[in-house]
């Protein structure tokens, strides 16, 4: 209709295609006819390596950490192989500002941010249709779902549904250490919060209650985990980040008694690293570890 500004049906796939970041690689995009690309993108057309070094060139005009992570977060909405490219090529450099420890900042920002990183949002009044939800991501064979309920973001506390940063951002670690993208499914499971400050606050994007503490809680991530082990199969790993000491041990113990396969990084991984540095000074040192003058480092 005259002034509808309306896509007929069968017209707009290759918009589409523009705004999929699965798909869109730049001037790099190959196919462009059959993607119905055609006068939607520039005539000429780049190798992916130059794709990106436009984006490094991009990046490199940001200012500010949080610029930075504005920026490859954009890169990440829009166009994923160049992302994750960059990301690749220059790990030592990124890491820090996806991760710790500028990720708290964006945690801090993060109803302000636009757009923000890719993630699949469950909160309580999703319970009774969990699995639509998981069926609505559009990765089809997921190996690692990382999940945090916000309690305690780093050394900030409570950031509630802000805390997405952190499972987005450890997926982008899991990504730049060579997993596969289209295996990692960072989740953000809202239960509410008890930080006032998001409360009051009108931008905040989560559920504006307090932190359920009852059995609704243990009823939303069974029927999460069963959701997920439903469409992508039980050997999918549970992945626990950032909950509180109240629930992050409640939870390892509990998913592990249901035969889950279920890591707590904060738990497991901080206990693992200490014990490989242990393992790796006794062999410097050349001793066993096992008492006398050689072995008692610690």
């Amino acid at each position: 209709a005259a002034g509808g500004g309306g896509l007929g049906l069968g017209m707009g796939a290759g918009f589409a295609s523009l705004h999929d970041p699965r798909v869109f690689n730049g001037l790099a995009t190959a196919d462009r006819t059959a993607r119905g690309l055609d006068g939607l993108l520039p005539a000429a057309v780049a190798l992916p390596d130059l794709e990106v070094l436009r984006a490094a060139a991009a990046l490199d005009a940001a200012a500010t950490p949080m610029q930075k992570y504005r920026q490859l977060v954009s890169l990440q909405n829009t166009d994923e192989a160049t992302f994750y490219s960059l990301l690749q090529s220059r790990t030592a450099e990124l890491l820090p500002i996806l991760y710790t420890p500028n990720v708290g900042d964006a945690c801090l920002q993060f109803g302000t941010l636009s757009p923000r990183p890719p993630g699949l949002y469950v909160s309580l009044e999703d319970r009774g249709g969990v699995a639509a939800l998981v069926a609505n991501w559009p990765a089809v064979d997921v190996r690692v779902a990382v999940l945090t309920d916000g309690e305690r973001i780093l050394g900030l506390g409570d950031q509630g549904v802000n805390g997405m940063g952190i499972s987005a951002g450890k997926s982008m670690v899991y990504a730049a250490c060579g997993v596969k993208p289209g295996w990692l499914l960072p989740i953000q499971v809202d239960t509410g919060t008890n930080n006032p400050t998001l409360l009051a606050d009108p931008l905040y994007l989560g559920l504006r209650r307090a932190r359920e503490r009852g059995a609704a809680y243990d009823d939303l991530l069974d029927e999460l985990v069963a959701a997920i082990q439903a469409r992508y199969g039980p050997k999918t790993i549970i992945h626990w980040e950032d909950f509180a000491p109240r629930n992050a041990f409640r939870n390892l113990t509990r998913f592990q008694e249901k035969g889950a396969l279920t890591y707590n990084d904060d738990i497991q991984g901080t206990a693992a690293v200490t014990v490989a540095g242990i393992l790796g000074s006794l062999r410097i040192v050349g001793g066993s570890g096992g008492g006398g003058a050689s072995g008692n480092l610690m």
